[in-house]
């Protein structure tokens, strides 16, 4: 078994898309799923499971939740070691000690042609980001409701994400860790 952490778009925002988080712990569990923790209601779940192929997962989890709730929600599994590294790798470690202000964009792949200078174009100071393989870092000290930034990222990066808060980042890496040992 080893241990995935699936992180769920779109769901339990404004009164759509409800997922109640213990319905999600059941469905992971009827999937195979054990040691199943969810992290707040937008939908971080961290659970043991036998099914290594993580894109292979997520479309099942998807799939799962449209027979029984009606909507598709986008799901990104990773592995315990995309999420060691996507922390390990954060550019911006001194935006840590204000863990409301760094955001971190989980992408389905790594963008072939991500729009760069589009990105640089919308940045405001004292806005800061970084793309690295999967991820995508934003430092906006002035919130990420107000961010150009934040808002047109995926728009320019071309790609599907979904994005945590880096105390949220690091609470789910924490549960990930302590889901036991991959085999």
């Amino acid at each position: 078994m080893e241990t995935r952490i699936a992180l769920f778009r779109g769901i339990n925002v404004g009164g759509k898309n409800i997922l109640p988080m213990q319905e999600l712990k059941s469905m992971l569990e009827d999937m195979g799923a054990k040691n199943v923790q969810t992290y707040i209601q937008s939908g971080n779940a961290v659970f043991r499971i036998e099914e290594a192929d993580v894109r292979f997962l997520a479309d099942e989890i998807r799939t799962a939740i449209g027979r029984r709730h009606g909507f598709e929600p986008h799901v990104l599994v990773l592995t315990l070691e995309e999420l060691e590294d996507a922390v390990e790798s954060n550019p911006f470690p001194e935006a840590e000690s204000e863990p409301k202000t760094l955001h971190l964009l989980f992408l389905d792949s790594a963008p072939e042609n991500p729009d760069l200078e589009g990105l640089e174009s919308i940045r405001r100071d004292p806005e800061r980001f970084s793309l690295r393989n999967r991820n995508f870092y934003l430092h906006a000290p002035g919130g990420i409701g107000r961010s150009k930034l934040a808002a047109g990222a995926e728009k320019l990066l071309g790609i599907p994400v979904t994005a945590r808060n880096w105390r949220t980042v690091c609470k789910v890496l924490t549960l990930a860790q302590q889901c036991g040992p991959d085999m």
